[in-house]
């Protein structure tokens, strides 16, 4: 199976404008995910797809492939179809966070399998169980409910599921657990071109989630446990928690 791994990168950040470009021990963010995506074992392929010059300059400069998109995409996702639909075809495609400099490639790897072993299905992501129990009414933390088939069930910016008796809280805490969402999807060609054609719905727009929009039209989403934390840089405070990161590990 063809697999391309692609790399949205925009520069407007309303938190961290230009942050594709922050330096990190010397290199840039979007270099360091590069990096890190380039070692996956399943992708094919691997290109960064961005509307600003000075990012598809950046990733020339370090060696890596880059693909210009339009300006006026509201996602990620829109931004990966219009490279779908420019660049030779894939059997899959990959949308790899763009602001993560740590990304696991074994992550990679992960959402990659279902769509290579064929079960029957035209997404893929992950889901973290959460141990720290604070991040449950962090609406920046998308969590997650799961079925017994590991299909979602659905995506919110709220605590779900609700626990009724919050005496029992700890208990039913450990006894089922709670998950968050890791932003890397998967998807099939098949999938894309479906995606492609389908209006934001009122679920998407009422908790700002794309993937509520597939879900509600039918498509279903895998999802795979990973043991693996995602760290994304969206503030100046992460961007210099990345920075402390480099330093104690590069030296």
């Amino acid at each position: 199976m063809r697999i391309l791994g692609v790399i949205p990168a925009r520069y407007a950040s309303s938190r961290l404008p230009g942050k594709p470009l922050a330096d990190i021990g010397g290199k840039p963010l979007i270099e360091r995910v590069y990096t890190q995506a380039s070692q996956a074992d399943s992708l094919t392929d691997l290109t960064v797809a961005t509307d600003d010059e000075r990012i598809y300059q950046a990733v020339k400069a370090f060696g890596g492939k880059v693909t210009m998109t339009r300006q006026d995409h509201m996602n990620g996702t829109s931004r990966l179809i219009e490279v779908a639909e420019n660049l030779p075809p894939f059997d899959a495609y990959i949308n790899i966070q763009g602001d993560e400099p740590f990304i696991s490639p074994r992550q990679i790897d992960e959402v990659c399998q279902p769509l290579i072993q064929n079960q029957g299905v035209f997404v893929s992501t992950l889901i973290k169980r959460i141990s720290n129990f604070n991040e449950l009414n962090e609406p920046s933390i998308i969590k997650v409910v799961i079925g017994r088939n590991q299909r979602a069930l659905y995506f919110s910016r709220s605590s779900i599921p609700f626990v009724r008796e919050k005496e029992n809280f700890e208990h039913w805490a450990a006894s089922h657990g709670f998950f968050k969402h890791i932003g890397i999807y998967g998807f099939t060609a098949s999938a894309l071109e479906i995606i492609r054609t389908l209006e934001p719905s009122a679920l998407e727009l009422a908790e700002s989630l794309e993937q509520l929009r597939w879900m509600e039209n039918g498509i279903e989403i895998l999802t795979g446990e990973t043991r693996e934390e995602a760290f994304s840089v969206d503030t100046p405070h992460d961007l210099e928690a990345a920075r402390k990161h480099i330093l104690k590990h590069e030296r």
